[in-house]
């Protein structure tokens, strides 16, 4: 999760600027509230409803459930297709420990595999030693935007369900289709640092299962029967999505095309002057269209460089510095593989995330690649 800056403060750039992208909303951002406050519909109204239909489309996905949060995401979708106690979920360790904690919120064990060394995400080849008689889904992350070969994990593990965290993959795409087309739901977060965010948190499960996305719907509604105020045939949570959120998300979604072309073009200017450095980034896979949530680059020494970002004004971040199984809060309730989390263990020791959104400036990219390469001038003997 990348702790949304509401202002630049100290740091020029900073990571994250979302007070650039409200001044380029402003009057569309009031112009919704206003709707809202006319109404007085606050939870799961009229806004909610055309969102999760524009959503849906945006997503190549024949319905959207929006919720509370991606991590209510994750726990419904999961909860919806039967995960349980006693049963087991195959994902990876590098990513926000919302995916994990999803997992253990059902009763669920995690079983962990390792990263691909390339894209970072999860390696297809290992998901199939991973699979047990307990195995009852697949949480593939498509981690900085990055998306997870689903289709590839999906043929090594044909009849196992497969739920996408999709939190950082607005619009992303493997093979020609967007993400969770090869999967039984893909789960969104909009988390206000998030390409598209909201003004606090909230979320989707997108599928084209009827049956799922009506499951889900009764889940995050406390389990009511629909049109039944008191009649209950699941045991849900309230999880159902705010008025006010949708209709900020409903304000955006139309940007979100050019927003993210703009977050490939600062992202291929850093690859372009990072090139012959030597200095290790995400490889983008032939068939997939990432998102650019995260521009993410590994390095030895990654701490002194971000002491040295931070010294001269810029902000940038680390995701993730912990992995999810190095995590006290799982002590015991993960399983690994035989083949081990080396690449995870690296990825998580040396990567560094430089700002980027789509207001981000030339000139302040500039900045950013002129701070790294002082950086990576070795120091005098």
């Amino acid at each position: 999760m990348v702790r949304a800056q509401v202002t630049a403060g100290s740091f020029d750039p900073p990571l994250v600027d979302l007070t650039a992208q409200y001044a380029t909303l402003a009057e569309e951002i009031a112009a919704a509230f206003e709707r809202v406050l006319e109404r007085q519909i606050f939870i799961d109204g009229p806004e909610t409803v055309a969102f999760e239909q524009e959503f849906a489309a945006a997503c190549e996905a024949s319905d959207c459930v929006a919720v509370s949060s991606g991590t209510t995401a994750l726990e419904l979708a999961l909860k919806a297709i039967g995960v349980g106690p006693g049963d087991e979920v195959i994902t990876v360790s590098h990513t926000f420990f919302a995916t994990v904690s999803a997992i253990v919120s059902t009763g669920a064990t995690p079983v962990f595999v390792d990263v691909d060394p390339a894209s970072w995400t999860m390696s297809p080849e290992l998901v199939g030693a991973a699979v047990t008689e307990r195995t009852k889904a697949i949480v593939p992350v498509h981690i900085y935007g990055h998306p997870a070969d689903v289709p590839a994990i999906d043929a090594v593990a044909p009849h196992v369900p497969i739920i996408e965290d999709a939190a950082q993959a607005h619009l992303a795409r493997y093979y020609d289709s967007a993400v969770g087309s090869c999967a039984n739901a893909a789960c969104y977060s909009f988390y206000p640092g998030k390409n598209l965010g909201a003004y606090g948190d909230a979320g989707a499960v997108v599928t084209s299962d009827l049956d799922l996305a009506a499951k889900v719907r009764a889940l995050r509604d406390h389990g009511r029967v629909p049109g039944a105020k008191y009649e209950h045939e699941l045991l849900g949570t309230n999880a159902r999505a705010a008025e006010l959120q949708s209709a900020v998300l409903r304000a955006k979604l139309p940007h979100l095309p050019m927003w993210t072309e703009r977050r490939r073009e600062i992202a291929a200017e850093y690859e372009s002057r990072l090139e012959g450095s030597g200095i290790d980034v995400q490889l983008v896979q032939p068939w997939a269209e990432h998102a650019r949530h995260l521009f993410v680059l590994l390095h030895p020494e990654r701490d002194r460089l971000l002491e040295q970002f931070r010294e001269r004004g810029i902000g940038a971040g680390i995701h993730y510095p912990t992995a999810c199984h190095q995590q006290e809060a799982l002590a015991g309730r993960w399983r690994g593989t035989a083949d081990g989390l080396e690449t995870t263990e690296r990825v998580a020791g040396g990567c560094l995330s430089l700002p980027l959104y789509p207001e981000l400036e030339p000139d302040q990219v500039d900045r950013v690649m002129d701070v790294l390469d002082g950086a990576l001038v070795p120091s005098p003997v």
